[in-house]
């Protein structure tokens, strides 16, 4: 495990730096891939990548930083992830409102994307909280869980109908975005997972176990129904023809926070039967993550995941700002 935290966190450094270069040399084309309203809620990801990343250095990361650098490089990268978090949770619904121009009927699963990254940070504040000491640091971030969770939970519920409406009268998604409709997993899973680390984290656990269960089981049970829903569509798609794109990666994150909460739960009811849920859905992510990574590794090895879009016949080749200041040199 410690190795897997390794590479996530040199894949980290990598991914900064390479988007960091496309906003210094391709800016436009940035600033477009921003005001998009298919690419701009991809920013939630990049929110969530150093939350992912920071929580691993609390567990197996230790062992590759050590202990003492451990709850450092953790609570830097907390406070990088949530306040990336914040930005994308507010920045994409407001350009969705006043910039994106979005017909009727055209709701995303992928709109959850950045309202999913504050329930990642509700998740990794109380594994923070530990490791300080008892005081208003530890308080401070207790109860910015919980702000952060409702901010996620409130959005989500506003973005959800929309996203169900558009299905229900419109219906099944392009073949393409089928894999999106998991996503709806991430939410709710990602709630039960924060709810059972706030509930590790506070003092009076009896009382604040009860909640846990009584919150996580039925949103649990209504994650297992959606499963079972997206898993269908899924499969209709597949027989249609459903092509691989990088979306097939939905499979993975939103089936991992369905893992933790069931497993938390398991934990504090002690039942089997929640064991089971959750070995299951463990395994199910381990074969998402098997054929993603695998049709990932040959789509780069080929070259199809790399290539643009066919050139338009007639059309000019798109300038960025680079280009456009080498042809001036």
């Amino acid at each position: 495990m410690a190795a897997v935290w390794a590479l996530a966190a040199l894949l980290l450094v990598a991914v900064w730096a390479a988007r960091a270069g496309h906003w210094r040399h391709h800016r436009d084309q940035a600033r477009a891939h921003l005001l998009d309203p298919v690419v701009a809620p991809f920013y939630g990801c990049a929110a969530m990548a150093p939350l992912a990343v920071g929580m691993g250095a609390l567990g197996p990361g230790r062992d590759v930083i050590g202990e003492r650098a451990a709850v450092p490089v953790a609570a830097g990268l907390f406070a990088l992830g949530c306040a990336l978090a914040l930005t994308a949770a507010a920045v994409v619904p407001y350009l969705l409102i006043v910039r994106h121009r979005t017909p009727p009927g055209s709701a995303s699963p992928v709109w959850l994307l950045p309202l999913v990254a504050p329930m990642v940070a509700a998740a990794f504040a109380p594994l923070l909280a530990v490791e300080l000491p008892p005081g208003d640091g530890r308080r401070t971030l207790l109860v910015a869980s919980l702000g952060l969770a409702g901010a996620s939970a409130l959005a989500t519920l506003v973005v959800l109908p929309a996203v169900v409406a558009r299905l229900i009268h419109h219906g099944p998604l392009p073949l393409a975005l089928t894999p999106s409709l998991f996503l709806f997993l991430g939410p709710l899973g990602q709630s039960a997972t924060a709810a059972g680390h706030l509930a590790d984290a506070l003092p009076g656990r009896p009382y604040a176990d009860v909640l846990t269960v009584l919150y996580g089981v039925p949103v649990t049970g209504f994650a297992l129904l959606w499963l079972v829903i997206a898993g269908a569509l899924v499969l209709r798609a597949v027989r249609r023809g459903l092509p691989f794109t990088l979306g097939w990666w939905a499979f993975t994150f939103p089936v991992g926070t369905c893992v933790t909460g069931a497993a938390g739960l398991a934990h504090r009811t002690g039942l089997g039967a929640l064991s089971a849920v959750a070995v299951a859905l463990y395994g199910l992510l381990v074969t998402a993550w098997a054929v993603a990574g695998a049709r990932t590794v040959r789509g780069l090895l080929s070259g199809s995941l790399l290539a643009g879009p066919p050139p338009v016949p007639g059309a000019p080749s798109p300038a960025t700002a680079r280009t456009r200041s080498d042809s001036a040199r």
